[in-house]
């Protein structure tokens, strides 16, 4: 009896801890994702001011 209690325990432990692993792995996994899009957000935004400093600027009569 006491061995059952045992197996069980270990397996809710195992259980637990390997959803733990999970949620974390996918936390990491979203933020490196929003580190790289916020990356590509930031270039393109640069990109589209340099452009429009370029141009000229036009009048409107």
């Amino acid at each position: 009896m006491m061995q059952d209690a045992m197996n069980t325990l270990m397996l809710v432990c195992a259980s637990v801890a390997s959803l733990a692993l999970g949620v974390l792995a996918a936390y990491g996994i979203c933020r490196l994702a929003f580190t790289v899009f916020r990356a590509h957000a930031q270039s393109v935004a640069a990109s589209r001011v340099a452009s429009v400093k370029q141009e000229p600027v036009q009048q409107v009569s």
